[in-house]
């Protein structure tokens, strides 16, 4: 047998493109590794904090994020993801710049959880800051005409102060909770043909258990879709045909 050398590292599935930020990564989070039975490697970009990428959208990002998924290539990963869902955006320039699947934003499930349902009900997605949220990310997920019902946390107060305006470094993770549930019931009572909720934004993905059992609804996340992904790129622990 020949063991084929080129890489940095072996056996590590998934690549994560990192913004700057410094409050709590629970379990659950892309960027707490201990949540997930694999190897992840991380790429942190220096200088691309939430506030540049969500509030400023700012063009002189999308240079050093394709350079870091580059080198996550040339390190060996077989997959790239991203620490925040906004990264949609630069999705398909960042895909065209690599040779290995990209998948930077959770919204790309959208269109497939839209089919799931079927026309008579709609995806709810929550997301950081749905006033900052353009056609462009949309686009950049692939979303089209999918019924969508779309709400933000940009008017919780801590999870405004904490993540996107980085003001704190300390997150009451009950308050967090009740923020959300909180943002997620008020879509609800306003489109109850939601069929399942789909959040965009990774510092949410710890609270999908607990919104699963509250609403009764599939919940999906970043951290779930990395894990269907690592599975499909290495395709660990399942039974092999042998001939």
């Amino acid at each position: 047998m020949i063991l084929h050398g080129g890489q940095n590292y072996y056996g590590i599935p998934i690549g994560v493109l990192s913004l700057e930020s410094r409050f709590p990564k629970p379990l659950g989070h892309i960027k707490n590794p201990a949540g997930f039975d694999f190897p992840l490697l991380y790429k942190t970009v220096q200088g691309a904090t939430v506030d540049r990428l969500i509030r400023q959208r700012d063009p002189a990002l999308l240079q050093p994020f394709i350079d870091a998924a580059q080198e996550l290539e040339r390190e060996g990963v077989k997959a790239i993801t991203g620490s925040c869902g906004f990264l949609a955006l630069h999705q398909q320039t960042i895909a065209a710049a690599v040779s290995v699947p990209v998948f930077l934003s959770s919204l790309i499930q959208v269109p497939l959880v839209s089919r799931m349902l079927g026309p008579q009900r709609q995806v709810g997605v929550i997301v950081a800051n749905s006033d900052a949220l353009s056609e462009d990310h949309l686009r950049g997920a692939g979303i089209g005409t999918e019924r969508i019902a779309i709400a933000g946390m940009q008017d919780q107060p801590q999870f405004r102060t904490v993540i996107l305006e980085g003001t704190g470094q300390d997150l009451d993770m009950a308050l967090f909770e009740a923020e959300l549930t909180g943002v997620v019931s008020r879509m609800l009572a306003e489109h109850p043909d939601v069929g399942a909720l789909v959040l965009e934004c990774t510092d949410l993905s710890c609270f999908s258990q607990q919104l699963q059992a509250r609403f009764a609804l599939p919940v999906f996340d970043l951290s779930s879709l990395t894990r269907m992904v690592a599975s499909t790129v290495t395709h660990a622990g399942q039974p092999a045909w042998r001939p």
